[in-house]
């Protein structure tokens, strides 16, 4: 049996007027979808460093703080089918975060050169996120639930 690939993933959480979530889309990529900040957890690393880094990496944000861990999910990779165990954490951000921002991935990981258009968008959301990457944000708070899917 092959060893899942340990991930972790960010709620990253604004509180203005409205609590707003952290996410990202590819650029020149839209097939991606919209996401949030996720990725690999490295052999010695503790996961909430983990998750961190890949908000640092994924988006430049490097005022965000771990709130604490929301789930654990067991889920094959949807392109590969390899498998994957992920923790989704919930991160505060300031209220004073930019609404909007471009950052481009360094370092010589997979996604080293690529870009990524960054916002903030309000709870709940209109929309479901890429590889249902919204499924735990109920664990968060159970309105914070999104809209789609005929509701």
């Amino acid at each position: 049996m092959t060893r899942p690939r340990i991930r972790v993933a960010a709620y990253v959480i604004r509180h203005r007027s409205v609590p707003e979530l952290l996410v990202f889309d590819h650029m020149g990529m839209p097939e991606a979808g919209t996401q949030v900040p996720a990725g690999g957890v490295g052999p010695d690393e503790a996961p909430e460093q983990a998750v961190l880094r890949e908000v640092v990496e994924e988006t430049g944000l490097s005022t965000a703080t771990v709130v604490r861990s929301v789930a654990v999910e067991g889920k094959p990779h949807p392109g590969t089918g390899q498998p994957r165990r992920t923790t989704f954490f919930f991160l505060h951000a300031p209220a004073d975060t930019p609404d909007s921002w471009e950052h481009q991935v360094r370092g010589d990981g997979d996604d080293a050169g690529l870009g990524f258009a960054c916002r903030f968008l309000p709870l709940p959301l209109e929309g479901p996120l890429a590889d249902e990457q919204d499924a735990w944000l109920g664990d968060i708070d159970p309105l914070w639930t999104t809209k789609s899917g005929g509701d």
